[in-house]
């Protein structure tokens, strides 16, 4: 091959290579993935947070894998359980915060844990999907139905009556608007809480009998 022709060819390559490289990243889908529960999924769940009783199918819920930045603001890639309802509702809001730096600590599959929910708020854990009941109560839950998340939960916590959920981020629990020294707080004015309201979701920090900083529902 002439010294001219290998030339030639590296420059198409590289207008190639370019190409793909630009179209990558303005192309965020394959950050964010809806999708039905794949098989290994499933078996993760068993037992854990999709327990022999629950009455949810699996065909209503969907499983996301969803970008965020992290405390250092790194991309991290994540992943939740949630029911298809709100699928697209947290595609959208996820894709927005990472566009916009919003630092989120974790984001596992509460199976991770065992399904604990102690133990995922107290490592900071966003997530959704458990079946379980509303603490201290029989009441199924809005996540036991896929229909409700917690983000950053530890520095967010659910206070009712003294009591703070995780223990562990009582020093975060009591909280006056114009507290600066909280990390990753959640109040009426944060982007998180206002693309959640935006999409017709509740939360919990506007509860009157008790406050849930971490929690949105539908």
């Amino acid at each position: 091959m002439s010294v001219m022709r290998l030339r030639k060819v590296i420059g198409i390559v590289g207008l190639l290579m370019i190409a793909a490289t630009s179209a990558w990243a303005g192309n965020t889908d394959t950050l964010f993935v809806s999708q039905p529960i794949p098989d290994s999924i499933w078996q993760r769940m068993q037992g854990k947070s999709y327990k022999q009783n629950c009455p949810i199918s699996r065909d209503e819920l969907r499983y996301l894998s969803l970008s965020y930045c992290d405390r250092n603001g790194n991309t991290q890639q994540g992943e939740m359980v949630c029911n298809k309802m709100i699928a697209q509702d947290l595609v959208d809001i996820f894709r927005q915060l990472w566009k916009e730096g919003y630092p989120i600590e974790r984001m596992q599959l509460i199976d991770d844990y065992d399904a604990d929910d102690q133990r995922s708020m107290t490592a900071n854990n966003t997530s959704c999907f458990n079946y379980r009941p509303i603490s201290g109560t029989k009441k199924i839950s809005k996540h036991g139905r896929g229909m409700a998340i917690d983000v950053n939960p530890l520095y967010n916590p659910y206070v009712r009556s003294g009591r703070v959920e995780p223990a562990e981020g009582r020093r975060w629990a009591f909280r006056r608007e114009q507290r600066k020294d909280i990390p990753m707080k959640i109040d009426s004015r944060d982007l998180c809480c206002r693309l959640f309201l935006q999409h017709g979701f509740r939360w919990g920090g506007n509860w009157t009998n008790s406050k849930d900083y971490q929690h949105f529902e539908k």
